[in-house]
């Protein structure tokens, strides 16, 4: 079964740094796009960032300059760290796989991402 589970949120005071990680199995890990999401209190899902099976990243405005997303593809694990961070990135926060190959489709949707984690909170306060 292809399954990916995310670790290291938690409670960040704001300006302060977080790195999640996101183990992925059951597939070629190497040959696919993966994103970062976030889902607010709201509900409302934002694509934060992808990486193409080359190593090209791609980032929403709002945590441009401030999260990095990478991958250890021996490890078979994605990373997104997160600096300074603000209230307003409180949030769930889940790893996708896209499943479609490794090209990473932009702006990220959702509904192109068929392989998702059980999320991490992430509270800045």
């Amino acid at each position: 079964d292809v399954q990916l589970v995310e670790s290291g949120g938690g409670l960040v005071q704001p300006g302060g740094s977080l790195t999640l990680s996101c183990v992925a199995s059951g597939y070629t890990f190497s040959s696919e796009c993966m994103g970062w999401f976030r889902e607010n209190a709201k509900k409302e899902r934002e694509g934060l960032a992808t990486i193409d099976s080359d190593g090209i990243t791609r980032y929403a405005d709002s945590v441009k300059g401030r999260f990095a997303v990478t991958k250890d593809n021996a490890k078979n694990t994605l990373y997104l760290q997160m600096n300074s961070l603000k209230p307003e990135d409180t949030a769930m926060y889940y790893c996708a796989a896209q499943g479609s190959g490794g090209y990473c489709y932009y702006p990220p949707r959702s509904a192109d991402f068929k392989t998702w984690g059980q999320g991490t909170q992430v509270t800045v306060s």
